[in-house]
């Protein structure tokens, strides 16, 4: 008997989007950027999700910290940009409290009346951060395992990548989509649409793409074919790649993708990486966040490289954009509940056992029928 998908009403329903809020979201990790995004004190980034603002930034000392980006006073937004400098302080743009770059409360104007405030107390509001081969994640409540713990199965063949030591390459990247959060993350975990629906990948694969299912983190990966292609930039790609020496020779043909329980996703490529975040707005509608970053090479052959894989994967990215949106449309049809998940969909199959333990509710496959309230 096949396993079922998770049902249709899931994607759509404001009620269930609350329930992943406090059930999921709380817990979950969320990337901020990298360590490099903010190479000098008083550098930041900033990220807001679910109602919370986060300021990540890199105090006096090179520590880097992340905070609730919100003034301890009236609730003001500190740091105002996705990313910038603050200088040596922060100064919120309301009132002028000024705090430290490593949270503490260090200045409040003599004129409002605080003479008596016990500055020791009104910090920034630290935020729970873990810091992964350079990248920076946060979270808003302690549960799940820690992002080594989640990603350990992978450990070993991430090294090689020297991730630490990657820089940004151009700026974060917001895409909206009117599609449920789980729309984005079922598709960029999907084997089975691959030979279907993007024909330059299975060009560039041709049967090599496999996927994988550990605890926490999803793995798909494609070796390219020694087969030149009949499309340019993907037969200049395909020459291009024997001469990068960023990567042991051995995964110079290697694209991986990781998919880190349950929203955040990393392109790993042999000239670049990069993340995707699949953030939720509602119940209908996801931020797709993402930048790629790169070893400091400015070779010819690696600028090559990087311009061509935008181009192979600008078109991936289209026919995906059409796929998420012509399947968020179908969950709305009342000929639709569940539909039956083939063996080979390991990384499907996983998510949806781990939705339905964490949320009961997703084991139904019609929406619970909400009591009728008495007249008055």
């Amino acid at each position: 008997m096949h396993a079922s998908s998770l049902p249709a009403w899931i994607y759509t329903d404001p009620h269930f989007f609350e329930l992943e809020r406090a059930r999921i979201f709380r817990q979950a990790w969320h990337i901020m950027g990298h360590v490099n995004d903010v190479p000098a004190a008083g550098d930041y980034v900033t990220l807001d999700i679910l109602g919370e603002r986060v300021v990540t930034l890199r105090d006096a000392a090179g520590v880097v910290r992340s905070f609730h980006n919100v003034c301890r006073h009236r609730a003001a937004r500190l740091a105002p940009d996705v990313r910038g400098s603050c200088g040596a302080r922060l100064v919120c743009p309301y009132h002028a409290w000024t705090y430290g770059l490593d949270g503490r409360l260090v200045g409040v104007p003599s004129w409002q009346g605080f003479e008596d405030l016990d500055r020791a107390v009104h910090g920034l509001q630290p935020v729970l951060q873990e810091i992964f081969h350079g990248f920076i994640f946060v979270r808003f409540e302690a549960g799940l395992p820690s992002v080594a713990e989640m990603m350990a199965p992978y450990a070993a063949e991430l090294e090689p990548y020297a991730l630490t030591a990657l820089v940004p390459q151009g700026r974060v990247t917001l895409r909206s989509r009117d599609v449920n959060w789980k729309t984005v993350a079922d598709n960029y975990a999907d084997g089975l649409h691959i030979p279907v629906a993007h024909p330059g990948l299975s060009r560039l694969f041709g049967t090599s793409y496999r996927i994988e299912a550990r605890d926490w983190v999803d793995k798909m990966s494609g070796v390219l074919q020694p087969t030149a292609s009949a499309r340019w930039s993907e037969r200049a790609y395909q020459a291009l790649l024997p001469r990068l020496d960023t990567v042991p020779a051995e995964q110079r043909r290697l694209w991986a993708y990781y998919k880190l329980w349950p929203n955040v996703a990393f392109d790993v490529y042999p000239d670049q990486v990069d993340f995707m975040q699949f953030i939720p707005l509602s119940s209908t509608q996801t931020l797709i966040r993402e930048i790629a970053y790169v070893h400091p090479d400015a070779s010819r052959e690696m600028r090559a490289a990087r311009y061509l894989n935008w181009r192979i994967n600008r078109q991936v990215n289209a026919e995906d954009t059409a796929l998420i949106a012509g399947v968020q449309g179908g969950m709305t049809s009342s000929s639709y509940t569940t539909g039956p998940l083939s063996p080979h969909e390991v990384c499907l199959r996983a998510f949806a056992d781990r939705m339905r333990a964490l949320i009961p509710q997703a084991r139904l496959e019609r929406a619970p029928v909400a009591p009728a309230q008495s007249a008055p």
